[in-house]
């Protein structure tokens, strides 16, 4: 393990040597006289800007020239379990006895007071807290000029949950993709080899229908693909939305129609669409995908008549204002949604009780709903099923609405 910032092997003393922090201070100015020295977090250069720091998100552990806790956050007694009564006035490390992941102490390792002058900080790394709780730590030596002896030593600490879960989370994406990906794309291999060796002896029935079962999963691959970029802008905020005049209803029609040509009974499908639908300005091929979505969730998941109604509006704006809107809901007559399980329905992979699928379709439609500034809601419709509801504001340019 590699310990410390531009600091050479020499800096780096062997496990299980105490760290040359500075000597004790004299009788009378020990842990009592440092906590009645400061205040919990009581720092100049915080108060200077009105930031307190018990305000902050991540714990603050500041130590002064003799290596003594000044400041000690209430999100590092959080993370630490230790009141900050206690830590004022302990050394650094005896208020965060820390070891890295090989059992080693880390203030002997890193030797913040009697190290090299030139090191400015510790990048974050994990560490262990007594009992094996991991926290993710990184300190910041400030010096009164660049190689001059340590004025202040700022260390902030953080839970590892949140990174746990992103972790997971891509982890779980990745064997998402590997199995969606292994099916088509071993269909496609093994078809197309086929043809290759023994075109001769297929008639063309044959090879159509190889051929067709190609191209259907030649384009399940296409779909997946263009999941995982959709779901890679909206994580990072870079879903463009392109506004332009779109009929809402006439988008609505395409999509029956479409379900109706690939199979289904016109009679499972029944349209309302209000008479007064304001203008809507929204990106027409991201309307399209929310549509199919929900419209073919409503058709494989559900039972009994899809009803699609769509009307007239208002929206709450983030700055308090209400503007018009128009609404879309998609509802069946199969068993819904479990209540436990809506606060999930738009997160990733989340299937419901049916296999099938990447569970990719709902989070992404979210994210293209709110992109455009509106908002989604499931619930339970009035036969019982799942009801998807999505409001979209009028988003007309400002030309249009002075």
């Amino acid at each position: 393990m590699t310990v410390g910032t531009n600091s050479s092997p020499g800096a780096v003393k062997a496990p299980g040597t105490a760290p040359s922090l500075p000597a004790v201070p004299p009788q009378g100015a020990g842990r009592a006289g440092a906590a009645a020295a400061a205040e919990p977090c009581d720092l100049a250069e915080s108060g200077a800007i009105g930031i307190d720091p018990d305000d902050l998100p991540d714990g603050l552990v500041v130590a002064d020239h003799t290596g003594r806790v000044i400041c000690f956050n209430s999100a590092a007694a959080r993370i630490t379990a230790l009141a900050p009564g206690e830590a004022l006035g302990l050394r650094i490390e005896r208020a965060l006895p820390l070891e890295d992941l090989d059992g080693r102490r880390w203030w002997a390792l890193t030797d913040p007071y009697g190290g090299l002058a030139t090191r400015r900080g510790q990048p974050e790394r994990n560490l262990l807290l007594p009992g094996g709780r991991e926290v993710l730590v990184s300190a910041r030596y400030v010096r009164t000029h660049p190689t001059g002896p340590l004025r202040r030593l700022v260390v902030t600490l953080r839970g590892t949950e949140a990174r746990r879960r992103t972790e997971r989370s891509h982890a779980e994406l990745i064997a998402t993709v590997a199995h969606e990906l292994r099916s088509p794309l071993t269909s496609v291999k093994g078809f197309t080899a086929t043809l290759l060796a023994k075109w001769e002896r297929f008639t063309d029935d044959q090879k159509r229908l190889m051929l067709e079962t190609v191209d259907a999963d030649a384009n399940r691959v296409t779909r997946l693909i263009a999941e995982l970029l959709d779901i890679s802008r909206i994580d990072s905020g870079r879903l463009e939305v392109r506004r332009q005049p779109v009929d809402i209803a006439t988008a609505v029609g395409r999509h029956v129609q479409a379900l109706t040509a690939n199979g289904q009974s016109p009679d499972r499908f029944l349209v309302r669409v209000s008479c007064s639908l304001p203008a809507l300005w929204a990106d027409p091929d991201k309307i399209d995908q929310i549509l199919g979505n929900l419209l073919e969730n409503a058709v494989r998941h559900g039972e009994g008549t899809v009803t699609i109604e769509v009307s007239p509006t208002s929206l709450a704006t983030a700055s308090g204002k209400t503007e018009k809107g128009t609404a879309v809901t998609v509802t069946d007559e199969g068993p819904g949604i479990p209540e436990e399980s809506m606060g999930r329905v738009f997160t990733r992979f989340w299937r419901g009780s049916k296999r099938g699928g990447t569970g990719l379709g709902l989070y992404i439609v979210k994210g293209i709903v709110e992109a455009h500034g509106g908002t989604i809601t499931v619930g339970r419709g009035p036969g019982g099923g799942a009801e998807f509801r999505f409001i979209l504001p009028v988003g007309a340019p400002a030309y249009l609405t002075q």
